[in-house]
């Protein structure tokens, strides 16, 4: 299915709401009245870093999701399909700064060298602009909420909605880091799921959300669209843990997650099956800690994917992610209905971002 026509006016929202060049109307919008002495280079040390990382592309699907979701109630409901994709459109970069900001972070705690292929933001505009950057992004994402043509009840369930998000957010990556930095935690599959749905799922919630609100659902079919997605995001991030493994995620080294230590749905049934203290369990353990000393080159890099692949921990874990995935789109259809074209859409964005290896022989994720 092409969404190009969708894509493009998303650019346009992007651009508009983060230009590459602050011009005074964006400036006021974004700062109020500065002082006289501010001038435009500096807020280029703001710009620069999180405009940089946008450019360098990215699927776009949580803004995509916010607008099909916004399509699909609208033909549900019967409303003003136009007006609400416009207002859709126009909240779009609302999803995709946080999650820009997010990367940035990410790969600071990550100690990652590479994002989308290119230096880290950090490597290449240094550790403390990058930092206050990202920080300011995830602030500057809500002034697409502060400039929506809507009413004030309406913008206040969006903030309020958006600031929850972000909250849930942190608390996620909180959760990986912890994991990751203590080499002797073990969270149970439970929990990581747990984690990833607020990492992850939070923002492709955040989507669903604000897209079936502005449609002017209620607040327990909001709710349904926000935990469908919640689970498609879950799913989208055990495939990357399964593609990193396999691979290696696009812009990415593979097996990275390795040498960070992360405690991926691949490592955790690996060990669930063989045992905590099992010969096999310590084997992959030795393994993790040998690579986040070595890096990347390291022998026990390879070693460790060798483990997880042939165990079949690999294939599982892929397995979960697709059900997760296939799930969130049923649960989609059973809210919007199934014969509702924006709701396959949505089947066919998600379908189209999977792997044709993960794909069922029905070509339908």
């Amino acid at each position: 299915m092409d969404f190009s026509t969708y894509l493009n006016r998303i650019e346009k929202e992007l651009d508009s709401t983060l230009p590459s060049t602050p011009n005074g109307d964006w400036i006021e919008k974004s700062f109020g009245r500065l002082f006289p002495a501010s001038q435009d280079n500096h807020i280029l040390p703001l710009l620069e870093p999180t405009r940089s990382l946008v450019d360098l592309g990215g699927k776009r699907w949580r803004p995509l999701l916010l607008v099909l979701c916004a399509e699909a109630m609208s033909i549900r409901n019967g409303t003003n399909a136009e007006s609400t994709a416009e207002r859709a459109f126009h909240l779009a970069p609302l999803v995709e700064f946080i999650h820009t900001a997010s990367l940035i972070h990410d790969d600071i705690e990550d100690n990652s060298d590479t994002r989308r292929g290119k230096p880290a933001a950090y490597i290449s505009y240094g550790l403390d602009t990058a930092l206050n950057a990202a920080s300011w992004l995830y602030f500057q994402a809500s002034t697409c909420i502060e400039n929506l043509d809507s009413s004030s009840e309406l913008k206040e369930k969006l903030h309020s909605l958006y600031t929850l998000e972000v909250r849930r957010l942190h608390l996620g990556q909180a959760m990986d880091i912890k994991w990751h930095r203590d080499k002797d935690s073990c969270p149970t599959q439970d929990e990581y799921l747990a984690m990833v749905q607020c990492k992850t799922g939070t923002l492709s919630s955040l989507a669903a959300r604000i897209g079936t609100m502005l449609a002017g659902a209620d607040q327990k079919t909001v709710d349904k669209a926000g935990a469908a997605a919640a689970k498609i995001g879950a799913g989208f991030q055990i495939i990357d843990d399964v593609i990193n493994l396999e691979t290696g995620n696009p812009g990415k080294k593979r097996g990275d997650d390795i040498v960070e230590g992360k405690k991926s749905l691949p490592v955790l049934i690996f060990i669930n099956e063989c045992g905590k203290t099992s010969e096999r369990t310590g084997e992959l353990v030795d393994c993790l800690t040998r690579a986040s000393s070595e890096g990347i080159s390291s022998p026990a890099v390879e070693k460790a994917i060798g483990l997880l692949m042939e165990s079949g921990a690999v294939k599982k874990a892929a397995e979960r992610g697709k059900k997760f995935i296939s799930e969130g789109c049923s649960d989609f259809e059973s809210i919007y209905g199934q014969e509702n074209p924006s709701a396959i859409r949505i089947r066919e964005l998600f379908a189209s971002m999977v792997p044709k290896k993960y794909l069922s022989e029905e070509n339908h994720v």
